[in-house]
């Protein structure tokens, strides 16, 4: 018996939804009128058993696949998980988990929230909520979480080999943009601010504002690792700094009301106080847009590792049923005319990868004051740290957990009553090292899955045989490559280490606090705002 067709009215509210109508409307139509009528026949036809679901997701997720990633089709829950990122306020239980492989596992409970109250610990398996099993539940387990405030939630799991249980209570998260901020040597304010959300003005003109009242003549902003968020946001922190009136952000597109000048439009805090601005590889976006308008009006000295280099500015648009598309509008460009976006998706390569302008063809541009910067992706910092770099061993650490599972390690297997107290030596690299090979962390580089990827495709041409023994060799020099770039990179590697064995600890704020005397960045800003004469001759 065939069943029956599900009419695919989200398809057709995507195509109608994402079509710029500029274009040739008979064209448009033929081609949602081709797609609706095979969609009917293979539903229909097809020899085995189809989900017109699953088919509409792949077929969604093909067409965006050659566009740029942040061009993406958000479900329903996706869409209510953008709002709560975006308002900093959710119900739920307090803590970040990761969802791999019919596993739940805690990264990151928050101090003070109900999985923390409840004794939940980083590295703790949830292995069932309530009375669902996580291995056995289809879809996303993390949903099981959430729920009404004041309600109950039983939780059992599995630490260390052994299984626990607990009840904890859910209730409302309170998501700070800026989750710490410190005067420091008596005269500098230091302010982290983690994520652009809705809150997030409003919590660094209050850190600001009360670092001042304490005493502070010098502040250090500290982007390292924020991803961004919402554009309006930048806008305002930068406006906190320069004067009302600033041109901060041009954006341009092919289409016509996508094309914008964004200008402060608030009476700042302060535009004379010395500013350092701190940013790594993983300040993306909104923190871009801070530091590359800062950098360009020349009004703060950047310090760190050339940023991310996401230049592109995305708006979500309702879709049928709840969904929305997230798609790209146009590029955006700092005060001074520079495009940051470091990856090109629009020309590929012959492989089909992204082509990545390389340094000899950057080019430059002049501040506000005369000075010379340059495009070519991301933020290029004014003193530029390599302590603030991520190397390609070091990312591929970072994602296959050997980092974050060493430090679950340390926890249970150390004591530490203060974070003045905590070192991470050389002998603790060196063990570190040995606990990649006793749990054989088959950490994979990118090169390592193309050479992989050329021996399947040898395979499925009969010349695996031939090559294998070439192969074998190859591989096992990428292995001793990789052994000296875990050496080459150790201070990157610890310096993770350290951070993630921290906050097991002492939360984030033992980590922040650790930071202010042992991060490299944090020092050499303390070290310029000390020399007035040095930091005015950058900016001028």
């Amino acid at each position: 018996m065939k069943k029956k067709l599900l009419v695919p009215i989200l398809a057709l509210g995507i195509l109608f939804t994402t079509v710029s109508f500029k274009g040739d409307f008979f064209e448009i139509a033929k081609q949602i009128e081709i797609f609706t009528t095979l969609f009917k026949e293979l539903n229909m036809n097809y020899v085995d058993e189809t989900t017109p679901s699953d088919l509409m997701n792949k077929a969604i997720k093909g067409m965006l696949a050659d566009l740029d990633p942040y061009t993406v089709y958000w479900n329903e829950q996706e869409v209510e998980d953008a709002r709560i990122n975006n308002s900093g306020m959710y119900t739920g239980i307090g803590a970040t988990v990761r969802n791999k492989d019919k596993k739940m596992i805690i990264i990151e409970p928050f101090k003070g929230f109900p999985a923390d109250k409840a004794g939940l610990k980083s590295g703790d398996q949830i292995i069932k909520i309530g009375d669902i099993t996580i291995s056995d539940f289809e879809g996303d387990a993390s949903e099981l979480l959430k729920g009404a405030s004041d309600s109950n939630i039983n939780i059992s799991y599995l630490r260390q080999g052994k299984t626990e249980k607990t009840t904890l209570t859910r209730g409302a998260i309170d998501v700070h943009a800026v989750p710490f901020y410190k005067l420091i040597n008596g005269n500098v304010g230091y302010i982290v601010l983690s994520k652009f959300n809705r809150k997030t003005t409003l919590e660094t003109k209050a850190a600001l504002e009360d670092l001042k009242n304490q005493g502070a003549t010098k502040i250090i902003l500290d982007l390292r690792g924020n991803p961004g968020g919402l554009l309006t946001e930048a806008i305002n922190i930068v406006n906190l700094f320069v004067p009302k009136g600033e041109s901060i952000v041009t954006t341009k597109s092919v289409i016509k009301k996508y094309n914008k000048t964004y200008k402060t439009s608030k009476q700042p805090i302060d535009t004379e106080i010395p500013l350092v601005v701190l940013v790594n590889g993983r300040s993306a976006s909104a923190s871009e847009i801070v530091s590359g308008g800062l950098q360009d009006l020349d009004r703060a000295v950047i310090i760190g590792a050339r940023s991310f280099g996401k230049g592109l500015v995305q708006r979500p648009k309702p879709l049928t049923y709840g969904t929305q598309l997230k798609v790209t509008i146009s590029r955006y460009y700092t005060p001074s005319g520079r495009c940051i976006q470091a990856l090109d998706y629009w020309n590929r390569d012959e492989n089909g990868d992204p082509i990545r302008v390389e340094a000899k063809e950057y080019s430059a541009f002049k501040t506000k004051g005369g000075r010379t910067v340059y495009d070519g992706g991301g933020i290029m910092p004014d003193i530029e740290l390599e302590t603030g770099k991520f190397s390609p061993i070091t990312t591929a650490l970072l994602k296959d957990e050997a980092i974050f599972d060493y430090a679950t390690d340390y926890y249970y297997s150390h004591t530490l009553e203060n974070w003045k107290d905590f070192s991470f030596t050389e002998s603790d690299f060196q063990k570190f090292l040995q606990y990649l090979k006793t749990n054989n962390f088959e950490y994979e580089t990118e090169t390592e899955k193309e050479f992989e990827k050329a021996l399947r495709k040898a395979k499925t041409e009969k010349l695996d045989k031939e090559i294998l023994a070439s192969y074998t060799q190859l591989m096992n020099s990428v292995d001793t490559a990789k052994e000296k770039a875990l050496e080459d990179k150790k201070h990157e590697i610890i310096t993770l280490l350290s951070d993630e064995i921290l906050k097991r600890y002492f939360y984030r704020d033992g980590m922040y606090n650790y930071h202010l005397t042992h991060s490299p960045e944090i020092l050499k800003a303390l070290e310029l705002l000390d020399n007035p004469k040095k930091h005015n001759a950058i900016l001028k």
